[in-house]
């Protein structure tokens, strides 16, 4: 069918994504620690052999549960490993699984960019939500932790769809939704070479080894009196210093504009987090900040964040 209207071209997209990515999102059901029920989330099949791609959050403390997809079909699951920085997961079902999703970039997504929010909350019938792309580089505080370089969206999300997959136009998961801010809110982790990092190390080894400040930033505008002398536009503004971390002992403060850190730009949350991996690890790490108007230069050690 042609499309004679805009409407109907913006719906064929939407009704094509989901017919491709709905067969490949599992609904998954988690045991609570205690006996105490099951949770419930999505996860996207990202390989031939069975692994799956859901938030650290919806497996929680757990080492094993069920994936059940569209199809009717369901397999158990064993948790491989989890990091709760970035609330990412990986899973491997013990079983047949569905053709893997196509994973794509979300460093080349742009604002206002349509995307589509999948997910399986109930097992038999998908869920999909349809926006663009709101805001890119977030950073998400949640239960007392800092998701970093979240992707915000006004595709609205429930708790059933965390792990599901953000997709763009192609059908390239470019995130992994993730509602732990709230119902009703767009968020996802975004899927790019750092992420892809993260989850070749839960693969490999169960757990990542993070180096860990304790900011949640957001980019930020350098001062026009300032942009010609230090040859940039942008920086990332602190928007919070988490208490009694590395980045609170170093004294930097909410407000402080970073420009760069171990002598490197920074200009979106991922500048930062491509150093945020083991061997920055109770290592001095020089980081100049933009404060009232004026340079100041820091020194942090970051600690180390193990994954669950």
């Amino acid at each position: 069918m042609e499309a004679s209207h805009p409407l109907d071209a913006y719906s064929q997209i939407v009704s094509g994504v989901a017919e491709r990515l709905t067969p490949k999102v599992a609904s998954l059901r988690v045991p609570r620690r205690g006996g105490t029920g099951e949770s419930l989330g999505s996860a996207v099949v990202f390989t031939s052999d069975g692994f799956l791609l859901t938030n650290a959050h919806v497996v929680g403390q757990a080492s094993t549960g069920t994936a059940a997809f569209s199809d009717g079909t369901s397999v158990p699951f064993r948790v491989v490993g989890a990091d709760p920085l970035s609330d990412l997961a990986v899973l491997r079902a013990n079983g047949t699984t569905p053709e893997p999703a196509e994973l794509g970039e979300a460093d080349k997504l742009v604002v206002g960019q349509l995307v589509v929010a999948v997910g399986n909350p109930l097992g038999l019938a998908g869920s999909v939500t349809a926006g663009v792309v709101s805001a890119l580089g977030r950073s998400l505080p949640a239960r007392g932790r800092v998701i970093e370089d979240v992707i915000q969206t006004d595709a609205a999300l429930n708790p059933g769809n965390s792990g599901g997959a953000l997709a763009d136009a192609g059908a390239r998961v470019v995130g992994i939704n993730t509602a732990v801010a709230g119902v009703g809110l767009g968020m996802a982790v975004p899927v790019n070479d750092t992420t892809r990092r993260i989850i070749s190390a839960l693969m490999r080894d169960g757990r990542v080894r993070r180096a860990y400040l304790g900011l949640a930033m957001t980019p930020g505008p350098v001062p026009a009196a300032w942009r010609e002398r230090l040859g940039r536009k942008a920086g990332l503004l602190v928007a919070e210093v988490v208490g009694g971390g590395p980045a609170a002992r170093a004294g930097l403060r909410q407000g402080d504009l970073l420009l760069t850190v171990a002598g490197r730009p920074v200009a979106v949350a991922q500048d930062l987090q491509r150093l945020m991996f083991s061997d920055a690890i109770g290592q001095p790490l020089a980081i100049t900040v933009m404060r009232n108007g004026a340079l100041v230069d820091v020194i942090a050690e970051p600690t180390e964040l193990v994954a669950a």
